[in-house]
Parts: C-alpha cells; sequence; structure tokens
C-alpha cells in the first residue's frame, strides 16, 4: 500500500482503515501460533508515510511470546524509526483486536501525537485507549 492508498489528505481521519487492516490480515497470516492457534497480525501507518507490519511469535514457554505489536515496533526501528500515525490490529477472522495493555504501553512509546487505533469499538485516539499513559516524558533525564 503506498502512502496515498494509507492516507487521503493528511489528517488521522483520513487514513484508509480497510487498507489498513488488509495489512494487518496479511500479516497474520504469517504468525507463528502453534499452541494458542490464535493468529494475530498489525499494521501501521508511520508519519513518514511508510506501512510497518507485525505478527505475534509463540514461544513454548508461552511468556516468551511475542505479540504483534512488538514485532511490528521492531520493524519501526529497523526500517529507520518513525512515529505511529495509524495503528489496526486482527484476529485470525481479521477482525479488530484491542492491543493487550502492555502492547498498549509499548505503542504509546512509539506514538505519533494524533495517533488513531482501530478498535472493536471504532476508530480511538491513543489517549482514549490508554489515558493518562507514563511514557518518556514523565521520566527526568539524568
Amino acid at each position: 500500500m503506498s502512502r496515498a492508498d494509507a492516507v487521503r489528505g493528511g489528517a488521522a481521519d483520513d487514513v484508509d482503515w480497510e487498507s489498513l487492516a488488509r495489512l494487518a490480515a496479511q500479516a497474520m497470516g504469517k504468525a507463528y501460533a502453534p499452541y494458542s492457534r490464535f493468529p494475530v497480525g498489525a499494521a501501521a501507518l508511520l508519519d513518514d508515510g511508510r506501512i510497518v507490519t507485525g505478527c505475534n511469535v509463540e514461544n513454548a514457554s508461552y511468556g516468551l511470546t511475542l505479540c504483534a505489536e512488538c514485532t511490528l515496533v521492531g520493524q519501526i526501528q529497523l526500517t529507520g524509526g518513525g512515529r505511529i500515525r495509524a495503528f489496526a490490529c486482527v484476529d485470525g477472522n481479521g477482525d479488530p483486536l484491542m492491543p493487550c495493555g502492555r502492547c498498549r504501553q509499548l505503542l504509546y512509546e512509539f506514538r505519533a501525537p494524533d495517533m488513531q487505533l482501530m478498535t472493536t469499538r471504532g476508530v480511538r485516539s491513543m489517549d482514549e485507549v490508554l489515558p493518562d499513559a507514563f511514557g518518556p516524558e514523565n521520566l527526568e533525564t539524568a
């Protein structure tokens, strides 16, 4: 998907959510979920127009499983950094999923100021899904 496909105009409200969800579903198809059998895919539109995706990667010890958001953030770092403007996460049926608390915190760290998320209850702002969040701005510099 090109930037033109993902964004119409420039405002977060102009995100092509269907295309972003479709890319998340494609990423979900690459998930490694032999234990839970619950594949998850994620896609994010970054502030520079790039699209980055991720999928869950399970582990036999369960606690070491990586959520789709984790691999997505790794891809952000590996491909040049950036901030998330729009985010979609889907299950094995392509239905929207709300990120878990840990992943909301991870997404918050990499958010653009106007970040929007596709949720089970429609598009929401990051502040709505993680109100009063603790972030880098709360840490004192040495």
